[in-house]
């Protein structure tokens, strides 16, 4: 678990430096916690493919995909306005 943390913050921090725009979740608590769900989210999907085993989390490469899946995401729910953009208020 702490693993995953770990991994997520850097991978959010990674995510967040590749797709640079607008509709980017801002500051220290928000980065981190578009790691954390992507490293998650990533992991989840790993092991439903049978890529990970039940005590393996996402490495850092496939946790940063998937902080990258969840911004992409993000940047839609945005977009659409279905949430707010933290940074515009």
């Amino acid at each position: 678990m702490l693993y995953i943390i770990l991994v997520g913050f850097v991978a959010g921090i990674l995510a967040r430096f590749l797709s640079p725009g607008p509709n980017n979740p801002s500051g220290f608590i928000l980065t981190t916690a578009l790691g954390i769900v992507g490293a998650f989210v990533a992991t989840w999907i790993g092991q439903a493919i049978g890529h990970y085993g039940p005590n393996q989390g996402a490495g850092f490469i496939t946790a940063t995909i998937g902080a990258l899946l969840v911004l992409f995401i993000w940047n839609r729910l945005v977009a659409r306005g279905v949430i707010s953009d933290p940074g515009n208020r």
